[in-house]
């Protein structure tokens, strides 16, 4: 199947979109893709934050990146943005890093009102990165999902909407296969 990378811009493993992150990659392993997560978290501060290409975790990142099929970017959303820790890892990649894989944006956030950050925020972030198939990805709120509750943490509400999610880009996933191996440039309009 495709190699996915999910890009989690969660502070920290307990934390709500760390929680979404894990219930993704399970849901894309059970259906036989090779999943691996860059927690961003993790990278060393200073060269991600100096753009720092020569530092061996920081090309890793890179790589792991123009290597992918497809790609989630998963992130919590703080005043009607995405978080810094996406922002920095993406500003490392080249200007068409993204493009030709499927993309499926993720955000976890307090209130409703965030969820226009995957719209003016998140989505205009990686279409200037190249993204040219962005799926229509999810925004799950906080109080939808409950680390304290292991494998079933997302309510049922938000277990459909993220599994519809899964869906959507894994469709997406086989449709950027099928282009790749006809070596066609342009990629049908996102789902």
């Amino acid at each position: 199947m495709s190699t996915i990378l999910t890009i989690s811009g969660s502070p920290s493993a307990s934390a709500r979109t760390g929680v979404l992150v894990d219930h993704v990659n399970a849901r894309l392993v059970e259906a036989g893709h090779d999943v691996r997560t860059l927690r961003v978290r993790q990278l060393p501060t200073l060269p991600l934050l100096t753009e720092d290409m020569n530092d061996p975790a920081i090309a890793e990142a890179v790589t792991l990146v123009l290597r992918a099929d497809g790609i989630v970017v998963a992130s919590p959303v703080y005043r009607a943005a995405y978080s810094g820790l996406v922002k920095a890892l993406l500003d490392l990649l080249p200007k068409r890093a993204l493009r030709g894989r499927a993309i499926l944006p993720l955000a976890t956030g307090g209130s409703q009102g965030f969820l226009v950050a995957m719209d003016y925020a998140l989505n205009p972030l990686l279409a200037g990165k190249g993204a040219d198939h962005v799926v229509r990805g999810e925004f799950v709120l906080d109080n939808r999902i409950r680390p304290e509750l292991g494998d079933s943490a997302l309510d049922p509400e938000a277990e459909l909407a993220v599994s519809a999610a899964v869906d959507r880009f894994a469709a997406a996933l086989a449709d950027v296969g099928y282009r790749r191996k006809r070596g066609t440039a342009q990629l049908r309009p996102a789902v």
